[in-house]
């Protein structure tokens, strides 16, 4: 599976899948709409986010076994995932609401004899009897979770992407959903649309088929991701090519520099123009739209969300620390820093939640991204995320910390707040990816 598990303002569902465009355009669209966030996804960052900073994510493997703490494959939280579409699968198909994932490359939806899992009961499940289509193939797979796994095998079936139909498509059927992530989710699968080469059982990725069926005219796809819209349209994925009407100005591509991500080089990260220096030599970063935040180093993230109007919290990993050693702590530091109980209060929770004030959006500091040797800027309202309506709003960062080690990172994952601000074009042919502001 892909990076992150790392939910915003808004979640999108699909509205429809359509496909808009002539067939001499040898684009298909997906259409995508918005539905409300609640108050779970952001507990679930902080969960996620603990996890992450020790295993660097969920593993996906051939056969079930612990993760490897080395492996940086998947950094995801698809409970916090915020733009979701529709597959069918099968003859005739049966309809299943997905992430199209960037961060992943297979696809996978619950089976029907995934019988002991509550996540199952609550999803659409997927009868191969009721296709005419179906292959059983059978090789094994799983993918783990610190709360559980998600195991199943491999099947091939006929898939229905806007409108087109790919033709003999490895997938997974889950036979054990042990995730409260999948509980919780209104998601049914994951259409991955990574590259092949972290694939499990060697699957084709669905986008690769549609390349090589000859379905779309071009081996590249494109992602809009409309935070301002209504609950109307929200966003839209393109497969085989761009629409203009998506993006302004001209898109700054860079190359891919590993295959399985999408992932290329990043330089500098400013904060309110100036330079944080972190990155200047250079730092990984992938793009994941099954990620909704953005998340990077602890020492900029850090940096960062003390230069917010955060109010400090309280962390439970310090208040264990001031429990245990508190006398010791008192005696050689705080007689004259401040008093014992509030020593924690002034330490802000990067990986967690951090809530600001609605009304100082004004005063908070733009962050730029160097990408391609072009400053790509977020703006407070862009990465401050509000939760709820009128004076039930609350607001939080959209930034999430988290290290990886020096053999992979340090490394940035750049999710759903990041596109929904810059058009997204992922061009496999000619091995980059390009920005250009969304429109």
């Amino acid at each position: 599976m892909g990076t992150g598990r790392i939910a915003l303002q808004h979640l999108l569902i699909l509205s429809s899948v359509l496909l808009l465009g002539a067939p001499a355009e040898g684009l298909v669209r997906v259409a995508l709409m918005k539905l409300p966030v609640s108050q779970n996804h952001l507990i679930a960052r902080e969960d996620a986010q603990s996890f992450l900073s020790q295993h660097h994510g969920l593993v996906l493997n051939e056969e079930p076994q612990p993760p490897p703490k080395s492996n940086i494959v998947t950094l995801k939280n698809y409970l916090n995932a915020q733009y979701y579409g529709e597959v069918g699968i099968g003859t005739p198909p049966q309809n299943f609401t997905v992430i199209f994932d960037t961060g992943s490359s297979n696809l996978w939806v619950p089976s029907s004899e995934c019988y002991s899992s509550n996540a199952c009961h609550l999803h659409k499940s997927y009868i191969a009897s009721r296709s005419s289509t179906y292959t059983k193939k059978g090789k094994r797979v799983s993918i783990h979770y610190r709360t559980g796994a998600i195991a199943g095998y491999i099947s091939q079936d006929n898939v229905q992407v806007g409108g087109l139909v790919v033709k003999n498509q490895d997938f997974i059927e889950a036979s054990l959903e042990q995730s409260i992530t999948f509980m919780l989710e209104k998601i049914d699968g994951i259409v991955g649309l990574g590259f092949k080469e972290m694939s499990s059982a060697g699957a084709e990725p669905v986008w690769y088929n549609m390349v090589s069926q000859g379905l779309v005219g071009s081996p590249v796809f494109s992602f809009w991701l409309n935070r301002h819209a209504g609950k109307v349209k929200g966003g839209e994925i393109v497969f085989g090519g761009v629409d203009p009407n998506h993006y302004k100005g001209r898109h700054t591509y860079v190359p891919i520099t590993m295959k399985g991500y999408w992932q290329f080089d990043m330089g500098d990260v400013l904060i309110g123009g100036n330079s944080t220096g972190l990155c200047k030599s250079g730092c990984a970063a992938i793009v994941d739209s099954g990620a909704s935040f953005l998340t990077g180093p602890t020492e900029i993230i850090n940096e960062i969300n003390w230069r917010l109007p955060i109010p400090r919290f309280v962390s439970k990993a310090c208040k264990n620390v001031v429990s245990k050693f508190g006398r010791q702590i008192v005696h050689l530091l705080l007689k004259r820093v401040c008093s014992f109980p509030k020593m924690c209060d002034g330490i802000p929770i990067p990986t967690g939640e951090s809530s600001v004030d609605c009304g100082e959006l004004k005063s908070m500091p733009d962050i730029a991204f160097t990408i391609g040797a072009k400053q790509f800027v977020l703006k407070p309202e862009q990465y401050i995320v509000k939760i709820g309506e009128g004076d039930a709003t609350k607001c939080t960062s959209g930034f999430s910390a988290m290290d990886v080690p020096p053999t992979g990172g340090p490394l940035w994952i750049l999710g759903d707040i990041f596109m929904e601000a810059y058009h997204t074009v992922f061009d496999y042919g000619n091995m980059k990816i390009g920005f250009a502001e969304a429109a």
